[in-house]
């Protein structure tokens, strides 16, 4: 496919995480060399991870912690369809979608996150509260809050997981729940709240990180349950492994996820977890008509932990390589970087840093810096013209 002859279908974007927004972006200007691009899309807006804390803190509005794809795609010349991606007809190139005729590409990209995988943990699914996907998440925070408005609401605020998503929520819930209760008039020490990880606190950062994360557990109170793998949990407490019991009125589960289900029928090699085996290029190690980012993508050859940074810095190449495929042109490799910045809030004005085995700081510029950064990588989508 070439600028000059394009085919007819183009290229079909599945899901508007972080990366493919910026494919949107950056592939404006292809489009107009005769590229045609569409984005299938669950959802009409895009939550920003990286100020989903601020906004549980209510550090931030809910819109301004979205990217509106409606007017992203009018503004980028993107065809916007608004269905859920269910299967890929690899033999025919079309993507099949719920209550939506199949849709053709001759590229294809995968950008779709992770789902909640609570089947090691019984009665999590009617007992918790899963982080992700974010959107159906922010419904649930806000039905947690009017429940913790009530006299008799939930007291006991469990959080499961123990990597910077997990402290970054059990510390944004300690902050609004306490400054809900205080507004109305009610005791704000009347909470206790609970961090429970199977593995060490945040035990892939640095030990400057891990010490200042420990100290802002302890300063607020928050109970901290190490290397405590939950089996089950019910209405008033969750199970560890080990047998013991932690009081618990909510539950919320920010570890424990998967790609989606449907992955595993397309034929594609897949890593454990379900997400799409990718090579340097991006390009799946089945098919080379077909790419991945994110969370979903699994980079065989330089394996990496979950986190947004990865899906941001994979965006550019992801544009890159798509228009050289599509123009027959050369690819680039994309090589994640072993040592990243890694910044957690602590729901304070206040954040945490730290990069590779040695660095680590923290205070209010952290967070000033933290809120820059998160701040003008939304600009980049929400005032973006073409």
């Amino acid at each position: 496919m070439s600028a000059s002859g394009a085919r007819q279908h183009g290229i079909v974007l599945v899901g508007g995480g972080h990366a493919h927004v910026q494919v949107m972006t950056r592939m404006a200007a292809a489009q107009r060399s005769g590229i045609p691009l569409t984005l299938i899309a669950r959802d009409l807006d895009t939550p920003y991870s990286g100020m989903l804390p601020g906004h549980v803190a209510g550090l931030y509005r809910r819109d301004e912690i979205h990217i509106d794809l409606v007017r992203l795609a009018a503004a980028t010349g993107t065809r916007l369809i608004h269905a859920a991606a269910n299967g890929i007809d690899r033999a025919a190139r079309t993507v099949r979608l719920e209550g939506h005729p199949p849709v053709a590409y001759d590229l294809l990209s995968i950008d779709v996150g992770i789902t909640p995988d609570l089947s090691e943990m019984a009665g999590a699914d009617r007992h918790a509260v899963a982080v992700k996907p974010i959107g159906g998440f922010l419904d649930r925070l806000e039905t947690l809050r009017a429940a913790a408005a009530r006299p008799d609401g939930p007291r006991r605020i469990v959080v499961i997981g123990g990597g910077a998503a997990g402290v970054e929520l059990i510390l944004a819930l300690h902050a609004r729940l306490r400054a809900d209760a205080a507004a109305a008039g009610r005791d704000p020490d009347g909470f206790a709240f609970a961090l429970v990880t199977a593995a060490p606190l945040v035990p892939t950062l640095n030990a400057g990180i891990r010490r200042r994360v420990a100290r802002a557990l302890a300063a607020r109170g928050i109970a901290v349950h190490g290397e405590a793998r939950v089996v089950a949990i019910e209405p008033d407490h969750v199970r560890t492994a080990a047998g013991a019991t932690i009081a618990a009125d909510a539950v919320l589960v920010s570890t424990r996820a998967r790609a989606p289900a449907w992955l595993a029928a397309t034929g594609l090699a897949l890593a454990p977890d379900g997400s799409v085996a990718v090579g340097p290029t991006l390009q799946s190690l089945t098919d080379p008509t077909i790419l991945a980012a994110g969370d979903c993508a699994a980079m065989v050859a330089s394996p990496r932990e979950k986190a947004g940074v990865f899906a941001v810095r994979q965006g550019p190449i992801l544009a890159e390589n798509l228009i050289a495929l599509a123009r027959g042109t050369p690819l680039r490799d994309y090589r994640p970087q072993r040592r990243f910045l890694v910044l957690i809030a602590t729901a304070d004005g206040r954040a945490i840093g730290g990069r590779g085995p040695w660095l680590a700081f923290e205070g209010r510029w952290v967070w000033a810096w933290k809120d820059h950064i998160d701040r003008r990588f939304l600009r980049t989508f929400t005032d973006f013209t073409a």
